[in-house]
């Protein structure tokens, strides 16, 4: 606080540092910044009613307490952020807990028909049955046989081993071409020129790659190419599967692996999101819409760590 007279000279002051108020331009300045914060106020002394002016600043700690209300704002944002992670983290281990569980009974009940299936099979050869077509029955319970151990692997720790990425793919494109039109053609391209190898459960990345070739082959309508490349990255492997068909809005590349999420009239919507938890969360990849043009195609790209 400063003291002044009518014409601003300083007559005293109190609370301000000892040493540089011995400076009056120290003083003068003072008076200037108290201004800009505050009015003086006017009061007069003695008898004849001379005027003097006060001219004063909050106090530190007055200063202190206006940043207060932003505190507590910031404490509560910072509860209510917390609170709404711990919620989403609790809903979705619910939601896991909720799909392991179902996709563990299904391959618990697919497994009793499919015994009774093998044994009958069994039984027919036994009984002189040569007819051709128990040979493509047995193919068709091998194949529910690996969709059932596929089930059974969801919500546990696969194991991987070093597989020849190549042949992989080969396998799953084989098996969608031979269930495909014969308009749709299939082709492999390998950069590198070499066999490429990656940590890998063959079962369950068979099962991404046929869900996105299924994908492919539903968008063009059963006419149409899709293309695999195959890029040695030093660390990583590089997997792209373009297709030619309808496309994808580029507001829905991370929609896709939403479950739930279909463009069909029938699906459940969950190939993609499957899909994306197999890279991602068992085999430490990356799978992401790498490019699509609406009526032009598609390009998924899938990133494995070597």
């Amino acid at each position: 606080m400063i003291l002044t007279d009518a014409k601003g000279q300083i007559n005293s002051f109190k609370n301000l540092d000892s040493v540089k108020s011995m400076d009056e331009s120290w003083l003068k300045a003072q008076i200037e910044e108290m201004r800009a914060e505050q009015q003086p106020i006017q009061i007069s002394f003695g008898k004849e009613g001379e005027i003097n002016f006060i001219y004063y600043r909050d106090s530190s700690l007055i200063r202190q307490l206006r940043y207060y209300p932003y505190f507590q704002l910031a404490v509560i944002s910072l509860f209510l952020l917390v609170s709404y992670l711990a919620f989403s983290s609790s809903r979705k281990a619910e939601q896991n807990q909720v799909w392991v569980g179902m996709a563990k009974e299904t391959a618990h009940q697919l497994g009793t028909p499919l015994s009774s299936l093998m044994a009958w099979v069994e039984y027919l050869r036994m009984q002189g049955n040569k007819d051709g077509h128990l040979d493509e029955i047995e193919k068709d319970i091998a194949r529910l046989n690996t969709i059932t151990e596929r089930f059974s692997k969801i919500g546990s720790a696969p194991s991987l081993k070093k597989e020849n990425v190549n042949e992989v793919i080969v396998n799953s494109l084989n098996y969608i071409r031979s269930r495909s039109s014969s308009r749709v053609n299939f082709s492999l391209t390998n950069g590198s020129n070499h066999d490429l190898y990656a940590p890998l459960n063959i079962p369950l990345f068979e099962w991404v790659l046929e869900n996105i070739f299924k994908n492919a082959v539903d968008a063009m309508e059963g006419e149409g190419a899709i293309t695999v490349s195959i890029t040695d990255q030093q660390q990583f492997v590089y997997i792209d599967i373009c297709d030619t068909g309808k496309g994808i809005p580029k507001s829905k590349f991370k929609t896709v692996f939403k479950p739930g999420y279909t463009s069909k009239s029938r699906g459940w919507g969950l190939g993609l999101s499957l899909s994306k938890r197999i890279v991602e969360e068992y085999h430490g990849g990356h799978i992401f819409v790498k490019s699509s043009e609406m009526n032009k195609g598609t390009t998924f790209r899938i990133v494995l760590p070597k």
